[in-house]
Order: C-alpha cells, then sequence, then structure tokens
C-alpha cells in the first residue's frame, strides 16, 4: 500500500459525506419551504413532510390545493433521485478502494 494512501481514501470519505450532506440538506430545506408557502402548512408540519418524504416514509399532513398535490408530487420524485445520488455519493470512495485493491498490475513486457 503506498504512503498516504489511508489519508487520501478518508479524505475522499469525508468529501463524498459533505457532498451528500449537503444534498439533503438543501433538498431537505426546498421541501420545507415548499410544504410552507404552496401547502400553507405551519414550519414545523412543512419540517415533518418535507422529512417524511426525503426518507421515503410517505407524506403526513393532508393537502387541500392542486397546487400542493403537484408540489407534493414533483418533490416526491426528486427526492427519490436525491436518495439514488447521496447514495452514490457516499458508496462510491469505498467502490473505488476496492476496484483498487483487486487492480492487478500488469508487467511492463517489450512489444
Amino acid at each position: 500500500m503506498k504512503p498516504g494512501y489511508r489519508q487520501k481514501f478518508y479524505h475522499h470519505l469525508l468529501r463524498a459525506f459533505v457532498l451528500s450532506a449537503t444534498l439533503i440538506l438543501t433538498s431537505l430545506c426546498l421541501g420545507i419551504l415548499g410544504y410552507h408557502f404552496i401547502a400553507r402548512f405551519t414550519w414545523i408540519d412543512a419540517l415533518l413532510n418535507a422529512s417524511m418524504i426525503l426518507s421515503g416514509m410517505g407524506p403526513v399532513g393532508e393537502l387541500t390545493s392542486n397546487a400542493a398535490k403537484i408540489f407534493a408530487a414533483c418533490y416526491a420524485i426528486f427526492s427519490g433521485v436525491v436518495f439514488i445520488s447521496s447514495s452514490g455519493l457516499l458508496l462510491a470512495p469505498m467502490f473505488h478502494r476496492v476496484l483498487h485493491r483487486f487492480h492487478v498490475e500488469e508487467k511492463n513486457t517489450p512489444q
């Protein structure tokens, strides 16, 4: 194993975690704002609904207007993409390390 490789791996893990957390928190904020201003939920109810949708659990509050229902549908689809993307971001450094671990070096052979 090359010197400094472990620190580089941990740096990549930390960077992936920060990117993933930023993506999730930004998505949560968008959901809170949408539920508050479009669905007219209180801030706490907006937080609850946005976090439940983002985590895949489903909505909690009842939506009465068509605009709120359209927002909730779009946010649910968006949340699925965010879940897949953040999972990929978190797992990428680990898969990269596995690929390096199983990589077989070829010997230099003259052609």
